[in-house]
């Protein structure tokens, strides 16, 4: 199957979902979900796996074990594959890539690279590309003040607040999204991330046993 984008009926499925986010919605519109949502993402998926490494749907439900809400589908559908994460809803498109909550031990290596003189100045470079490119950069969540161990009048300490670096940009849905204007924009997004990812290989991620 190629990817042509997304249809109309996706986005009306979200819709749908947003307002009856119930079992009785979900088997009602199961062959939309699989045939509009799904089957489009697993296309883009395969299509983007040469440059980008292989990839994987998430699955559409909820784990509402420790959540106070009981509703039990996401409201959107999301792949991760090894450049990036890709997620489309019935109100954006949604594509990001980095270092997304990172374990102790590579949150302990992504600092000490910041603190580096060459490794800091480095992803200061990249963080400046980015946001000039207009791409979101930040993290899932960061430290009030300086971490433990690092001055607060550090030249970088606002990248040292940052739990893990990510980078990512959302397009409201619109007609483009039924086109192969979507993939464009996904692949435009991971290629610029493809500076931040090197970087992350290089100086964050665990050595591989020998």
């Amino acid at each position: 199957m190629r990817f042509t984008g997304w249809p109309v009926e996706a986005v009306e499925f979200f819709e749908g979902l947003q307002d009856d986010n119930s079992r009785s919605y979900w088997q009602a519109h199961k062959a939309v979900y699989d045939q509009c949502v799904k089957a489009p993402m697993e296309a883009l998926l395969a299509e983007l796996e040469h440059d980008f490494g292989p990839g994987k749907v998430f699955r559409p439900y909820r784990d509402v074990r420790f959540s106070a809400d009981k509703t039990p589908y996401k409201l959107n559908c999301a792949a991760h594959l090894t450049g990036g994460y890709v997620s489309v809803s019935a109100d954006e498109l949604f594509v990001g890539s980095g270092l997304y909550m990172p374990l102790p031990d590579d949150l302990k290596r992504y600092r000490a690279a910041v603190d580096s003189d060459r490794a800091g100045r480095d992803l200061e470079a990249i963080v400046r590309a980015l946001r000039t490119a207009k791409y979101d950069v930040g993290a899932h969540d960061a430290v009030k003040t300086a971490p433990r161990g690092y001055p607060a009048d550090h030249p970088r300490i606002e990248l040292l607040k940052l739990k893990g670096i990510t980078m990512a940009r959302a397009w409201p849905v619109g007609g483009w999204l039924g086109t192969r204007k979507a993939k464009d924009r996904v692949v435009a997004t991971l290629e610029a991330a493809r500076p931040l990812n090197a970087w992350i290989a290089e100086h964050v991620r665990a050595p591989a046993a020998a």
